[in-house]
């Protein structure tokens, strides 16, 4: 069968593209369908040396800029591609609408679903757009008609694939439809840095791209206000307006790293007392999971894909009030558990890039018949 991967466009590197780069190698002549690819980003080069097909968004002076506020136009931007050549499309999906395209062109269509866009459904999104009133009512004007056509798109989809129980649950409230719960891949095999399970650092550790919605606000609070006793890293790239980066820059109680690669990833997860996962409402998750097989605990607020992630009291801890007291009474709890190295390395193995590829091929081969001989 000949089959297109479609994923919302190639920026930043995040948890959606690293879910592209593993479908993209168990279909190596899969061409990328997106609506746009910025020359010199992150995800650009992770897909440099495939087959990138780009919408008339490309084109447009100062893409890279503007295709925010020009989300109005997401069904012309998909509507401009022709699948008729296929007999199988695998959308990416998030925020950009990335769904029922192959209906039109008689083509089957999975889709993985990251999630419903946030930004259509109450969710905290990575710029808090509703605090400017001009772009409040320009959001709730074109969010109104871009609901109806995200839910007359789903309707479009074949078979939906969600990337945890809790997207699973927003795909059957938004779209009344049902997927398929298959968990996103994880570089579980990494080697830790800590060769005694019971010597731990003494920082505290996030790595997330830099933007609202992550949690880095409630991190810098509490560094700020407990001093010396938080030591902070923060390790990702800026993306977005959100301000936070300058905020970063300023204060003398943060480390930042910036967007480090896969080695020195491991190196800090390895060598952290503890990962911070402090998203709101998080769709599923990445980041905790490499941090367990690195070895090292997690402080999670206890909402979204954390709690299919983390074990309270096993392989990290919950907090429940969102707030700086909330934190540091989870990090004075954290420190009176013992944790078994083995057993966080052992839990994120669940969550393994090949268990993914297996699982995801096994249903493409279910549904649509598709083989790699």
């Amino acid at each position: 069968m000949k089959i297109a991967l479609v994923h919302d466009y190639l920026n930043e590197m995040g948890g959606a593209e690293r879910v592209l780069l593993a479908l993209a190698e168990m279909f190596p002549e899969a061409p990328i369908y997106t609506a746009f690819s910025v020359p010199g980003s992150s995800a650009a080069t992770a897909f440099a040396n495939r087959k990138i097909v780009t919408s008339w968004l490309q084109k447009v002076p100062f893409f890279e800029k503007l295709y925010s506020p020009l989300r109005f136009l997401i069904p012309q931007i998909w509507g401009s591609f022709d699948f008729s050549g296929f007999d199988l499309i695998i959308t990416s999906a998030s925020w950009y609408i990335t769904k029922g395209l192959g209906k039109k062109w008689g083509v089957k269509e999975i889709c993985y679903c990251h999630t419903p866009p946030r930004w259509l459904y109450g969710y905290e999104t990575s710029i808090n757009w509703q605090k400017y009133f001009p772009v409040r009512w320009y959001g709730e004007l074109v969010g109104h008609f871009l609901r109806m056509y995200d839910y007359s798109q789903a309707q479009k989809v074949d078979l939906f694939v969600a990337n945890s129980k809790n997207v699973k649950d927003r795909i059957n409230k938004f779209y009344r439809k049902d997927a398929e719960v298959i968990y996103p891949p994880v570089e579980t095999d990494q080697k830790s840095g800590k060769t005694d399970k019971n010597k731990t650092g003494d920082y505290y550790l996030m790595v997330t791209r830099v933007v609202g919605g992550k949690g880095i606000e409630l991190a810098l609070d509490a560094a700020e206000k407990l001093g010396d006793k938080f030591k902070l890293v923060i390790a990702g790239e800026a993306a977005g307006w959100s301000g936070l980066n300058d905020r970063i820059l300023k204060s003398d109680r943060v480390i930042y790293k910036g967007r480090v690669d896969e080695k020195e990833k491991t190196k800090l997860m390895s060598g952290a007392k503890a990962f911070l996962a402090l998203a709101k409402d998080e769709d599923f998750g990445i980041t905790p999971i490499e941090a367990l097989a690195a070895g090292t605990p997690v402080i999670a607020y206890n909402s979204g894909g954390y709690r299919e992630t983390v074990e309270n009291g096993k392989t990290g801890i919950f907090f429940d009030e969102y707030s700086v007291e909330g934190l540091t009474k989870a990090i004075r709890d954290f420190d009176k558990l013992k944790w078994d190295r083995q057993e966080l390395i052992n839990k994120a193995k669940v969550f393994s890039k090949k268990r993914f590829q297996d699982q995801m091929l096994s249903l493409v081969k279910r549904y649509a018949g598709t083989s790699r001989d």
